[in-house]
């Protein structure tokens, strides 16, 4: 999946696993950039009495990189508070759910979002030392909506989370609560030993089956923290970023849930269990896929721990990634020329600068460029502006505006990278390389479309902020 139990110690503790990350050049607001992480995987809608919900005891942030040297200069910090209202009933309400100060709604969250602008004589690592950051706070007790409870507890869900949706100082918007999942990924395939059903007759263990893919994410929800923010807000000394070759209309951005160190039980009392000491990172997230595909078993923990200026500890997995490898074995007569690749041994310069420094400048008509130092973010030149019809396979298509180019919700990440790995941008590199024609046909078999219902990846997306469709209700999803 993208980030969805992507590492051992993660997946024993969904409320701090960070799903997805979104950037985009906001397409209705092209002055502005949207930056969405999704938290809290794999959320069944049916989840009563104890319907999901952001973590009190957890830190989640969003850092920006305005001046491509990979350390942190801009965090938006989201701590979240739960009240009890009503009392006395274990139901998460007692009746309709028509406003978001209903008394009829027991368990309610709030949160307060922060702005750290961090000190740029730091050299390393800022974000760990606290105290070294100007903080303002943007807004405070601002209600999430409720879970999409069904059609007799929240009987408008639509304009519950439309009031959820809050202004911010200087133009700006915020959003957190539950959202349908927009991610779509054929997961039991792709793990079923690297399975694509599209070309799954050429897999060296054949199945017969339809081509079609099947998405293990539909009718799932999340918790999505949103932002959407004028450009100049983001941009180093407040600049508009109108020149697609300056390294200052590039973002760098990725999203972090920490814990604080030490949890503690009283053995009675209110105020159990609590936690105390300095935070510590648990997730961390950049582009799609990273830490999933790329980086070994034994390691991943180790990966959400560290900061992106730690990454070239992994970038042999970029290099030389051991999907490339199993791809040849697993499609014997598919991908000839990758094979000839990866015996040769070249380090693979072509993902290094899609996933760990940017597209630099000179390779393309566009660059996201971001500096030297090997550093996983999801990276976004803002001097782009949004397509006016955009293709889900993003750059590889020659959408400038996708993938990985920033991330739209509806940008086929799976496809690309597969792609990317079987050889489709090594001949930005090496000009001599041709790819093989499997590597056209490679694809999950799943669309973007809401009309190829056969097909369909998604749910109904928004085109207004915060984008990601109105979250399922176990009332109207059946059980699997």
């Amino acid at each position: 999946m993208s980030s969805h139990r992507e590492a051992p110690e993660i997946s024993k503790d969904p409320v701090a696993d960070s799903t997805d990350l979104y950037a985009f050049v906001s397409p209705d607001a092209p002055d502005t950039v949207t930056l969405i992480a999704n938290y809290v995987p794999l959320q069944g809608p049916a989840g009563g009495p104890n319907f999901y919900e952001f973590g009190d005891d957890v830190l989640y942030e969003i850092h920006i990189d305005n001046d491509a040297d990979a350390l942190v200069d801009i965090s938006f910090e989201f701590r979240f508070t739960t009240v009890i209202e009503v009392g006395g009933t274990f139901l998460y309400n007692v009746g309709p759910i028509t406003s978001l100060d209903a008394s009829t709604w027991n368990r309610r969250q709030f949160y307060t979002v922060t702005r750290i602008d961090w000190d740029r004589k730091l050299t390393h690592d800022r974000h760990r030392d606290r105290t070294h950051g100007k903080r303002t706070v943007l807004a405070s007790d601002v209600p999430c909506p409720p879970c999409n409870v069904g059609p007799r507890s929240t009987p408008n869900y639509a304009g519950l989370a439309n009031a959820a949706v809050r202004s911010l100082p200087g133009g700006g918007k915020v959003f957190a609560g539950q959202r349908a999942e927009g991610f779509y990924v054929d997961l039991g395939s792709i793990f079923d030993l690297g399975a694509l059903r599209p070309i799954q007759s050429l897999h060296l263990l054949p199945v017969p089956g339809s081509a079609l893919g099947v998405n293990a994410t539909k009718d799932l929800n999340v918790h999505t923290i949103a932002l959407q923010l004028p450009k100049t807000q983001v941009t180093r000394d407040n600049i508009s970023p109108t020149d697609v070759a300056s390294p200052f209309s590039v973002l760098g951005v990725w999203t972090t849930a920490a814990r604080q160190r030490v949890r503690f039980r009283h053995s009675s009392g209110p105020g159990n269990p609590a936690n105390a000491g300095p935070w510590t990172q648990v997730s961390r997230l950049g582009n799609p896929l990273f830490n999933e595909v790329l980086v070994p078993m034994e390691r991943k923990d180790d990966w959400n721990a560290d900061p992106p200026t730690n990454d070239s500890e992994y970038a042999d997995g970029v290099l030389h990634p051991e999907l490339a490898k199993l791809l040849p074995v697993l499609y014997p007569t598919a991908f000839p020329n990758l094979k000839t690749l990866v015996d040769s041994g070249k380090p693979r310069a072509d993902l290094a600068a899609i996933l760990l420094t940017g597209i630099p400048p000179g390779l393309l008509p566009f660059q996201n460029f971001t500096g030297a130092t090997q550093a996983d973010l999801l990276r976004l030149n803002m001097a782009i502006p949004p397509s006016p019809a955009p293709n889900n396979i993003g750059l590889i298509a020659g959408d400038a505006a996708g993938f990985p180019n920033g991330r739209r919700l509806a940008d086929d990440v799976v496809t690309i990278e597969l792609r990317a790995i079987a050889g489709a941008a090594y001949p930005l590199i090496d000009p001599t390389f041709t790819p093989d024609a499997a590597v056209g046909a490679v694809t999950q078999g799943l669309t973007a479309s809401d009309t190829d219902q056969a097909a369909k990846g998604t749910e109904d997306y928004l085109s207004v902020f915060p984008y990601l469709g109105h979250p399922h209700s176990g009332y109207d999803v059946p059980a699997a």
